[in-house]
């Protein structure tokens, strides 16, 4: 059975917590992480945490075939109330850490490859250092599909777009609800079913993309 690891499942309702179900229907095994839960606990923000995440789970459980990053680290602020506390540990956890992991999973792989997926967003004006470090992660997973592929292993972005997670106020759902050409808002189970199919064999041809995964709504740019 193949094993992936996936990110950020800490909250019932949060998109990779409708990924890990789908996985595991698909016949992979699942171990999840988050600062203080999931099979494997691990602080992100730390410079040693996410290396060491990687070496624990594959010496105990065998290689990771899929990297699935879900985790981020997002307060609200703009340019003038940016800190430069803020900013540096929205980059340690988004974007260092990516960086970390994906090195420490391209290690460990065995013949047989492994893909990786991670999320992304366009939320930047008003949320100055989470849309930076999601932009740095952007460029970090499609250099990797470039570098990673002799060794077997895919990467890619997805923008999910606003998906119904529990975080829309009412006066935020009004407001997006008219620029969703399907007339709803995507759910964790519309991405359980992208990432599943990126992890895939018939998937894992699918590399160095950026996908906008989000039922049209990007279409109004």
């Amino acid at each position: 059975m193949p094993l992936a690891l996936v990110t950020g499942a800490a909250r019932a309702n949060s998109i990779a917590a409708g990924i890990v179900p789908r996985l595991e229907h698909d016949g992979w095994a699942v171990v999840t992480s988050e600062l203080d839960s999931g099979d494997y606990p691990c602080d992100l923000a730390s410079p040693t945490a996410p290396t060491q995440l990687i070496e624990r789970v594959s010496s105990e459980r065998g290689p990771i075939q899929a990297l699935v990053l879900s985790h981020a680290h997002g307060v609200e602020s703009g340019i003038l109330d940016t800190t430069a506390e803020s900013f540096d540990r929205h980059v340690a956890v988004n974007a260092r850490a990516t960086l970390l992991m994906i090195a420490a999973f391209a290690r460990q792989v065995d013949e047989t490859g492994g893909a990786i997926v991670a999320f992304t967003s366009d939320h930047t004006t008003g949320n100055l250092p989470y849309g930076a470090s999601k932009g740095a992660l952007d460029r970090i997973v499609i250099s990797a599909a470039r570098e990673l592929g002799p060794r077997g292993i895919s990467a890619n972005v997805v923008n999910p777009g606003p998906i119904d997670t529990g975080w829309m106020d009412a006066e935020t759902r009004d407001a997006l609800a008219g620029y969703h050409p399907l007339g709803r808002f995507g759910t964790p189970r519309d991405i359980a079913g992208i990432t599943a199919f990126l992890l895939s064999d018939e998937g894992r041809w699918i590399s160095g993309q950026l996908l906008h995964t989000d039922g049209g709504f990007s279409a109004r740019f």
